[in-house]
Protein backbone atom coordinates (compact mmCIF):
# COMPACT_ATOMS: atom_id res chain seq x y z
CA UNK A 1 0.00 0.00 0.00
CA UNK A 2 1.34 3.44 -0.88
CA UNK A 3 0.36 6.89 0.40
CA UNK A 4 -1.02 8.30 -2.85
CA UNK A 5 -4.62 8.00 -1.61
CA UNK A 6 -4.05 9.16 1.97
CA UNK A 7 -1.72 12.14 1.54
CA UNK A 8 -3.53 15.48 1.53
CA UNK A 9 -3.12 18.80 -0.22
CA UNK A 10 -4.73 20.60 2.71
CA UNK A 11 -2.16 21.98 5.11
CA UNK A 12 -1.22 25.12 7.02
CA UNK A 13 1.48 27.16 5.32
CA UNK A 14 3.35 30.28 6.44
CA UNK A 15 6.11 32.36 4.91
CA UNK A 16 9.54 32.29 6.54
CA UNK A 17 9.20 36.01 7.28
CA UNK A 18 6.08 35.58 9.46
CA UNK A 19 6.42 36.54 13.15
CA UNK A 20 6.82 33.58 15.46
CA UNK A 21 4.09 34.99 17.72
CA UNK A 22 1.62 34.54 14.86
CA UNK A 23 2.80 30.97 14.36
CA UNK A 24 2.21 30.20 18.03
CA UNK A 25 -1.30 31.64 17.71
CA UNK A 26 -1.98 29.30 14.76
CA UNK A 27 -1.04 26.28 16.85
CA UNK A 28 -3.25 27.49 19.68
CA UNK A 29 -6.20 28.17 17.36
CA UNK A 30 -5.99 25.30 14.85
CA UNK A 31 -3.75 22.70 16.55
CA UNK A 32 -2.17 21.42 13.32
CA UNK A 33 0.29 18.52 13.35
CA UNK A 34 2.85 20.83 11.82
CA UNK A 35 3.14 23.98 9.73
CA UNK A 36 4.83 24.04 6.33
CA UNK A 37 7.24 26.97 5.91
CA UNK A 38 7.94 28.42 2.48
CA UNK A 39 10.44 31.03 1.33
CA UNK A 40 9.84 32.90 -1.92
CA UNK A 41 7.15 30.35 -2.67
CA UNK A 42 9.47 27.34 -2.35
CA UNK A 43 9.37 24.69 0.40
CA UNK A 44 11.79 25.53 3.22
CA UNK A 45 10.86 23.17 6.06
CA UNK A 46 8.38 22.66 8.90
CA UNK A 47 7.64 24.00 12.35
CA UNK A 48 6.16 21.69 14.98
CA UNK A 49 4.46 22.41 18.28
CA UNK A 50 7.23 20.44 19.97
CA UNK A 51 9.78 22.98 18.72
CA UNK A 52 7.79 25.89 20.13
CA UNK A 53 7.62 24.39 23.61
CA UNK A 54 11.34 23.61 23.55
CA UNK A 55 12.34 27.00 22.16
CA UNK A 56 13.37 30.21 23.91
CA UNK A 57 13.02 32.21 20.68
CA UNK A 58 11.06 35.43 21.13
CA UNK A 59 7.72 36.08 19.42
CA UNK A 60 9.22 38.87 17.30
CA UNK A 61 11.61 36.44 15.63
CA UNK A 62 10.78 35.21 12.14
CA UNK A 63 9.35 31.78 11.43
CA UNK A 64 12.47 30.99 9.43
CA UNK A 65 14.46 30.97 12.68
CA UNK A 66 12.46 27.95 13.88
CA UNK A 67 12.24 26.09 10.60
CA UNK A 68 13.66 22.59 10.60
CA UNK A 69 14.07 20.13 7.78
CA UNK A 70 11.59 17.28 7.67
CA UNK A 71 12.11 14.04 5.77
CA UNK A 72 10.61 14.34 2.29
CA UNK A 73 8.58 11.46 0.87
CA UNK A 74 7.35 10.68 -2.61
CA UNK A 75 3.62 10.57 -3.26
CA UNK A 76 3.83 6.87 -4.17
CA UNK A 77 6.04 5.83 -1.24
CA UNK A 78 5.13 2.66 0.67
CA UNK A 79 3.10 3.35 3.81
CA UNK A 80 5.42 1.28 6.05
CA UNK A 81 8.47 3.16 4.81
CA UNK A 82 6.71 6.48 5.44
CA UNK A 83 5.80 5.33 8.97
CA UNK A 84 9.50 4.68 9.57
CA UNK A 85 10.41 8.09 8.15
CA UNK A 86 8.02 9.84 10.56
CA UNK A 87 9.28 7.89 13.58
CA UNK A 88 12.96 8.26 12.76
CA UNK A 89 12.52 11.91 11.90
CA UNK A 90 10.75 12.56 15.21
CA UNK A 91 7.88 14.29 13.42
CA UNK A 92 4.14 13.84 12.96
CA UNK A 93 4.03 15.34 9.48
CA UNK A 94 6.18 15.09 6.37
CA UNK A 95 6.06 17.00 3.08
CA UNK A 96 4.96 14.93 0.10
CA UNK A 97 6.67 15.62 -3.22
CA UNK A 98 5.70 14.75 -6.75
CA UNK A 99 8.98 14.98 -8.57
CA UNK A 100 10.60 18.24 -7.49
CA UNK A 101 7.35 19.95 -6.53
CA UNK A 102 5.72 20.08 -3.09
CA UNK A 103 2.39 18.27 -3.58
CA UNK A 104 1.01 18.14 -0.02
CA UNK A 105 1.64 16.46 3.33
CA UNK A 106 1.24 13.11 5.03
CA UNK A 107 0.39 12.87 8.75
CA UNK A 108 0.58 10.07 11.27
CA UNK A 109 -3.20 10.24 11.68
CA UNK A 110 -3.75 9.60 7.97
CA UNK A 111 -1.52 6.52 8.12
CA UNK A 112 -3.25 5.16 11.23
CA UNK A 113 -6.70 5.68 9.72
CA UNK A 114 -5.61 3.79 6.61
CA UNK A 115 -4.33 0.72 8.48
CA UNK A 116 -6.68 0.67 11.46
CA UNK A 117 -8.56 -2.46 10.32
CA UNK A 118 -5.29 -4.40 10.50
CA UNK A 119 -4.51 -3.47 14.10
CA UNK A 120 -6.84 -5.99 15.79
CA UNK A 121 -4.02 -8.53 15.79
CA UNK A 122 -1.94 -6.42 18.18
CA UNK A 123 -2.49 -5.78 21.89
CA UNK A 124 -1.28 -2.84 23.98
CA UNK A 125 1.10 -5.16 25.82
CA UNK A 126 2.99 -5.84 22.60
CA UNK A 127 3.80 -2.22 21.73
CA UNK A 128 3.45 0.05 24.77
CA UNK A 129 6.31 1.94 26.45
CA UNK A 130 7.00 0.94 30.05
CA UNK A 131 9.22 3.84 31.10
CA UNK A 132 6.95 6.79 31.95
CA UNK A 133 7.88 10.14 33.49
CA UNK A 134 5.17 11.49 35.80
CA UNK A 135 4.58 14.62 37.87
CA UNK A 136 2.61 15.47 41.01
CA UNK A 137 -0.38 17.80 41.11
CA UNK A 138 1.66 20.57 42.76
CA UNK A 139 4.47 20.48 40.16
CA UNK A 140 4.56 23.94 38.55
CA UNK A 141 4.24 24.63 34.83
CA UNK A 142 7.87 25.76 34.60
CA UNK A 143 9.05 22.36 35.85
CA UNK A 144 6.71 20.65 33.40
CA UNK A 145 8.16 22.65 30.49
CA UNK A 146 11.69 21.67 31.56
CA UNK A 147 10.73 17.97 31.71
CA UNK A 148 9.11 18.12 28.28
CA UNK A 149 12.25 19.74 26.88
CA UNK A 150 14.74 17.52 28.67
CA UNK A 151 13.11 14.25 27.67
CA UNK A 152 11.72 15.46 24.33
CA UNK A 153 8.25 14.12 25.13
CA UNK A 154 4.78 15.49 24.50
CA UNK A 155 2.80 14.57 27.63
CA UNK A 156 3.13 13.85 31.35
CA UNK A 157 0.68 11.87 33.49
CA UNK A 158 -0.19 13.67 36.74
CA UNK A 159 -0.43 11.67 39.99
CA UNK A 160 -2.26 12.42 43.23
CA UNK A 161 -0.84 11.88 46.72
CA UNK A 162 -1.66 8.13 46.53
CA UNK A 163 0.26 7.77 43.23
CA UNK A 164 -3.03 7.27 41.41
CA UNK A 165 -3.54 8.78 37.97
CA UNK A 166 -5.46 12.03 38.30
CA UNK A 167 -4.75 13.98 35.07
CA UNK A 168 -2.61 14.57 32.00
CA UNK A 169 -0.70 17.65 30.83
CA UNK A 170 0.46 17.98 27.22
CA UNK A 171 2.54 20.32 25.10
CA UNK A 172 -0.68 21.67 23.64
CA UNK A 173 -2.00 22.50 27.14
CA UNK A 174 1.17 24.50 27.83
CA UNK A 175 1.04 26.34 24.50
CA UNK A 176 -2.67 27.03 25.06
CA UNK A 177 -2.26 28.63 28.49
CA UNK A 178 0.87 30.58 27.54
CA UNK A 179 -0.61 32.02 24.33
CA UNK A 180 -3.90 32.84 26.04
CA UNK A 181 -2.23 34.69 28.90
CA UNK A 182 0.29 36.41 26.64
CA UNK A 183 -2.57 37.75 24.48
CA UNK A 184 -4.02 39.36 27.59
CA UNK A 185 -0.75 40.98 28.64
CA UNK A 186 0.66 44.22 27.33
CA UNK A 187 4.33 44.35 26.36
CA UNK A 188 5.29 45.86 29.72
CA UNK A 189 3.44 43.11 31.58
CA UNK A 190 4.99 40.30 29.56
CA UNK A 191 7.82 39.37 31.94
CA UNK A 192 5.56 39.22 34.97
CA UNK A 193 2.90 37.27 33.10
CA UNK A 194 5.41 34.63 31.99
CA UNK A 195 6.62 34.17 35.56
CA UNK A 196 3.03 33.90 36.79
CA UNK A 197 2.20 31.22 34.22
CA UNK A 198 5.34 29.21 34.99
CA UNK A 199 4.51 29.28 38.71
CA UNK A 200 1.02 27.80 38.20
CA UNK A 201 0.58 24.27 39.60
CA UNK A 202 0.03 21.70 36.88
CA UNK A 203 -3.29 20.88 38.55
CA UNK A 204 -4.63 24.18 37.14
CA UNK A 205 -3.82 23.35 33.51
CA UNK A 206 -4.05 19.55 33.28
CA UNK A 207 -6.82 17.54 31.63
CA UNK A 208 -8.97 15.30 33.81
CA UNK A 209 -10.29 12.60 33.70
CA UNK A 210 -7.72 10.77 31.57
CA UNK A 211 -8.35 8.20 28.86
CA UNK A 212 -6.62 4.98 29.87
CA UNK A 213 -5.93 1.57 28.39
CA UNK A 214 -5.20 -1.90 29.73
CA UNK A 215 -2.50 -4.28 28.55
CA UNK A 216 -5.05 -6.66 27.06
CA UNK A 217 -6.82 -3.99 24.97
CA UNK A 218 -6.48 -4.22 21.20
CA UNK A 219 -4.35 -1.61 19.48
CA UNK A 220 -7.24 -0.95 17.10
CA UNK A 221 -9.49 0.06 19.98
CA UNK A 222 -6.77 2.33 21.39
CA UNK A 223 -6.12 4.02 18.03
CA UNK A 224 -9.84 4.56 17.45
CA UNK A 225 -10.07 6.38 20.78
CA UNK A 226 -6.97 8.45 20.03
CA UNK A 227 -8.34 9.50 16.65
CA UNK A 228 -11.87 10.17 17.94
CA UNK A 229 -10.64 12.45 20.74
CA UNK A 230 -7.50 13.80 19.03
CA UNK A 231 -5.24 12.25 21.67
CA UNK A 232 -1.61 11.49 20.87
CA UNK A 233 -1.52 8.72 23.47
CA UNK A 234 -3.26 6.81 26.24
CA UNK A 235 -1.98 6.05 29.72
CA UNK A 236 -1.70 2.34 30.50
CA UNK A 237 -2.89 1.57 34.04
CA UNK A 238 -3.33 -1.45 36.29
CA UNK A 239 -6.47 -2.41 38.20
CA UNK A 240 -5.74 0.09 41.00
CA UNK A 241 -5.25 3.08 38.67
CA UNK A 242 -1.45 3.12 38.94
CA UNK A 243 0.50 4.09 35.81
CA UNK A 244 2.44 1.18 34.30
CA UNK A 245 3.13 2.61 30.86
CA UNK A 246 1.94 4.71 27.96
CA UNK A 247 0.93 3.91 24.39
CA UNK A 248 1.19 6.60 21.73
CA UNK A 249 0.50 6.97 18.04
CA UNK A 250 4.26 6.85 17.54
CA UNK A 251 4.37 3.42 19.24
CA UNK A 252 1.76 2.21 16.75
CA UNK A 253 3.67 3.65 13.78
CA UNK A 254 6.79 1.96 15.10
CA UNK A 255 4.96 -1.38 15.21
CA UNK A 256 4.00 -0.94 11.56
CA UNK A 257 7.68 -0.88 10.65
CA UNK A 258 8.56 -4.18 12.33
CA UNK A 259 10.09 -6.51 9.76
CA UNK A 260 10.27 -10.26 9.31
CA UNK A 261 13.85 -10.14 8.08
CA UNK A 262 16.46 -12.60 9.32
CA UNK A 263 18.37 -9.93 11.19
CA UNK A 264 17.05 -7.87 14.06
CA UNK A 265 15.01 -4.83 13.08
CA UNK A 266 16.50 -1.60 14.43
CA UNK A 267 14.68 1.71 14.33
CA UNK A 268 16.44 5.01 15.00
CA UNK A 269 14.69 8.23 15.97
CA UNK A 270 16.51 11.43 14.94
CA UNK A 271 18.79 9.45 12.63
CA UNK A 272 20.21 12.73 11.31
CA UNK A 273 22.28 13.03 14.52
CA UNK A 274 24.44 10.02 13.60
CA UNK A 275 27.99 11.18 13.02
CA UNK A 276 30.77 8.59 13.28
CA UNK A 277 28.43 5.63 13.70
CA UNK A 278 26.04 4.01 11.20
CA UNK A 279 22.74 2.14 11.47
CA UNK A 280 24.60 -1.10 10.70
CA UNK A 281 27.13 -0.40 13.49
CA UNK A 282 24.25 0.11 15.93
CA UNK A 283 22.47 -3.06 14.82
CA UNK A 284 25.66 -5.11 15.11
CA UNK A 285 26.50 -3.82 18.61
CA UNK A 286 22.98 -4.46 19.94
CA UNK A 287 23.05 -7.93 18.38
CA UNK A 288 26.27 -8.69 20.28
CA UNK A 289 24.55 -7.90 23.57
CA UNK A 290 21.50 -9.97 22.64
CA UNK A 291 23.65 -12.92 21.50
CA UNK A 292 25.25 -13.13 24.96
CA UNK A 293 21.88 -14.01 26.44
CA UNK A 294 20.41 -16.48 23.98
CA UNK A 295 17.26 -17.00 26.05
CA UNK A 296 16.46 -13.34 25.34
CA UNK A 297 15.21 -13.18 21.76
CA UNK A 298 15.15 -9.57 20.57
CA UNK A 299 12.13 -8.89 18.36
CA UNK A 300 12.71 -5.17 17.81
CA UNK A 301 15.18 -2.49 18.89
CA UNK A 302 14.44 1.23 19.11
CA UNK A 303 17.31 3.69 19.49
CA UNK A 304 16.48 7.32 20.08
CA UNK A 305 18.92 10.24 19.97
CA UNK A 306 18.28 13.72 21.37
CA UNK A 307 20.63 16.69 20.97
CA UNK A 308 21.29 19.13 23.83
CA UNK A 309 22.57 22.68 23.33
CA UNK A 310 25.81 22.04 25.24
CA UNK A 311 28.87 21.43 23.07
CA UNK A 312 32.51 20.40 23.55
CA UNK A 313 34.86 21.66 20.85
CA UNK A 314 31.92 21.90 18.48
CA UNK A 315 30.52 18.43 19.22
CA UNK A 316 27.02 18.49 20.75
CA UNK A 317 26.02 16.64 23.90
CA UNK A 318 23.75 13.79 22.82
CA UNK A 319 21.35 11.69 24.87
CA UNK A 320 20.76 8.14 23.64
CA UNK A 321 17.99 5.80 24.74
CA UNK A 322 17.88 2.14 23.70
CA UNK A 323 14.79 0.00 24.13
CA UNK A 324 14.60 -3.69 23.24
CA UNK A 325 11.36 -5.60 22.85
CA UNK A 326 12.12 -9.26 23.63
CA UNK A 327 10.36 -12.52 24.40
CA UNK A 328 11.24 -11.79 28.06
CA UNK A 329 9.68 -8.31 28.09
CA UNK A 330 11.30 -4.92 27.55
CA UNK A 331 14.88 -3.97 28.36
CA UNK A 332 16.26 -0.43 28.22
CA UNK A 333 19.36 1.66 28.74
CA UNK A 334 20.19 5.34 28.37
CA UNK A 335 23.27 7.53 28.46
CA UNK A 336 24.83 10.81 27.33
CA UNK A 337 28.02 11.71 25.56
CA UNK A 338 29.54 14.18 23.15
CA UNK A 339 28.53 12.88 19.75
CA UNK A 340 26.10 10.10 18.88
CA UNK A 341 28.70 7.32 19.01
CA UNK A 342 29.80 8.09 22.57
CA UNK A 343 26.20 8.50 23.74
CA UNK A 344 25.24 5.18 22.13
CA UNK A 345 28.14 3.33 23.75
CA UNK A 346 27.22 4.66 27.22
CA UNK A 347 23.58 3.67 26.69
CA UNK A 348 24.60 0.24 25.37
CA UNK A 349 26.71 -0.38 28.47
CA UNK A 350 23.76 0.60 30.69
CA UNK A 351 21.48 -1.67 28.66
CA UNK A 352 23.77 -4.66 29.16
CA UNK A 353 23.96 -3.99 32.90
CA UNK A 354 20.17 -3.83 33.07
CA UNK A 355 19.89 -7.11 31.15
CA UNK A 356 22.38 -8.75 33.53
CA UNK A 357 20.47 -7.41 36.53
CA UNK A 358 17.20 -8.75 35.14
CA UNK A 359 18.82 -12.10 34.47
CA UNK A 360 20.07 -12.16 38.06
CA UNK A 361 16.63 -11.36 39.43
CA UNK A 362 15.08 -14.12 37.31
CA UNK A 363 17.76 -16.54 38.49
CA UNK A 364 17.05 -15.62 42.13
CA UNK A 365 13.33 -16.22 41.56
CA UNK A 366 14.02 -19.59 39.97
CA UNK A 367 16.27 -20.57 42.90
CA UNK A 368 13.61 -19.41 45.36
CA UNK A 369 11.01 -21.53 43.57
CA UNK A 370 13.28 -24.58 43.65
CA UNK A 371 13.96 -24.03 47.35
CA UNK A 372 10.27 -23.75 48.17
CA UNK A 373 9.54 -26.95 46.27
CA UNK A 374 12.27 -28.77 48.18
CA UNK A 375 10.91 -27.47 51.49
CA UNK A 376 7.48 -28.64 50.47
CA UNK A 377 8.83 -32.14 49.99
CA UNK A 378 10.13 -32.32 53.56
Amino acid sequence: MDISDIATREFVEVDASKRLGKVRAIFERENPKGIIVTEDGAYAGVITQKQLVQSHVEDDAKAGAMTRSAPKVERTADVRKVARVLVEGGTKVAPVFQGEELWGIITEDAILEAVIENLDALTIEQIYTEDVITVDEDTNVGQVVNLLRKHSISRLPVLDDTDGLTGMVTRHDIVDVVVRDMDKATRGDRSGEIERVLDLPVYDVMNSPVETAELSDSVRDAVERMLDHDFAGLVVTDDVNHVIGIVTKTDVLRALTYTEEDHMDVQITNISLLDTISREDIRADISKVADKYQAMQVQHAHVRFHEHKEKLRGTPLIQCQIRLRTNKGQAAGSGEGYGAEMAFNVALDKLERNVLERKGVQADEEYRGQLLRKLGEL
